[in-house]
């Protein structure tokens, strides 16, 4: 559990992101490109998006060598161009300390641009800038004005919260399981104690992620506030064509499923399910067992009859 601390001061310094950020989402789209589990729901996308990388994106693994990137590449800048510059202006000894992190685990000697980097070689930063404005334009440059227009929605709704029910509600309401307890906000993730301290935080939503929030903790960098990125819009990374929701979930879990989970509106029976697809019951069974194991859908037997439910994350998929 994340733990992050706050002063009365940081209560009223609790801050929405007005608009999304390039290099925060191109970070998400990535994590989630190479997580080994993305299993039905992601993994179409995810087998696209590896196609789509160039070459020229390729240097950015050497900065993830363990699974872990480098904290200056966290950067709420809301364009490409700005995000890139601030990254490149991050302190020579922040870099330096970063990039020895990331690699302390890992057997494997850092490859000579990274030795470059450290240094703070120009030509280095120049294939870091390649690479990053490569990414973005292989995964999210078709799609940008679709995470613009997702990122307007849930400020919107994320504002209206705020309004009505205040700090308190804002956090406890933003991700499954936090919760405030006191001057201090609760939420999933690997336990760590963070300590505001005046900086005070922004909330970042994020387009491309599904997992638990993600945090960016800069205490070495005066003036920048803790970073909560969390995954927010329909649960699925929107497509190139402009779909986003239903539509793309029946391209990726096919148009069964998809009425499947319409009709679970409300709990059906496996009987009732077959005879509304006109479906034989066997077939019914099949789509249900991979829906439950998505964890879209949940199954309990009730007598004789086995009787499905629509989960949360079944009904968020669907809008």
């Amino acid at each position: 559990m994340i733990r992050i601390h706050f002063t009365p001061g940081d209560f009223a310094n609790v801050r929405l992101a007005p608009r999304p950020a390039p290099l925060q989402e191109l970070n998400a789209a990535l994590t989630t490109m190479c997580r080994q589990d993305a299993g039905l729901l992601l993994g179409p996308w995810r087998r696209r998006a590896l196609r789509a990388l160039p070459r020229a994106a390729h240097p950015l693994a050497d900065l993830v060598p363990a699974g872990r990137a480098p904290s200056f590449l966290d950067t709420t800048a809301d364009s490409l161009p700005d995000a890139l510059e601030q990254v490149r202006s991050s302190p020579a000894e922040v870099v330096g300390a970063e990039l020895e992190r990331v690699y302390a685990p890992t057997p494997t000697p850092p490859p000579a641009w990274i030795h470059d980097l450290r240094r703070g070689d120009g030509r280095a930063w120049q294939v870091h800038h390649r690479a990053q404005h490569a990414a973005f334009e292989a995964l999210l440059g078709q799609v940008w004005p679709q995470v613009q227009d997702l990122h307007r929605a849930e400020f919107v709704r994320r504002a209206v919260d705020l309004a009505e029910g205040g700090v308190d509600s804002l956090l406890s309401g933003l991700v499954p399981g936090a919760s405030v307890d006191g001057s201090v906000w609760q939420l999933p993730g690997l336990p760590r104690e963070v300590r505001l301290d005046g900086r005070g935080l922004l909330l970042l939503p994020t387009f491309h992620w599904s997992g638990r929030p993600l945090l960016s903790d800069l205490p070495g960098l005066p003036g920048l506030p803790v970073v909560v990125t969390y995954p927010a819009g329909p649960g699925l990374p929107p497509q190139p064509d402009g779909s986003t929701g239903p539509q793309a979930l029946a391209k990726v879990i096919g148009s069964t499923r998809t009425e499947l989970l319409h009709q679970l509106a409300a709990e059906r029976t496996t009987t009732e399910l077959a005879r509304l697809l006109r479906v034989s019951a066997p077939t019914i069974s099949a789509h249900t067992a991979a829906l439950r194991d998505a964890g879209l859908i949940s199954t309990e037997r009730a007598g004789k009859a086995v009787v499905h439910r629509r989960t949360a994350l079944g009904s968020l998929l669907l809008g």
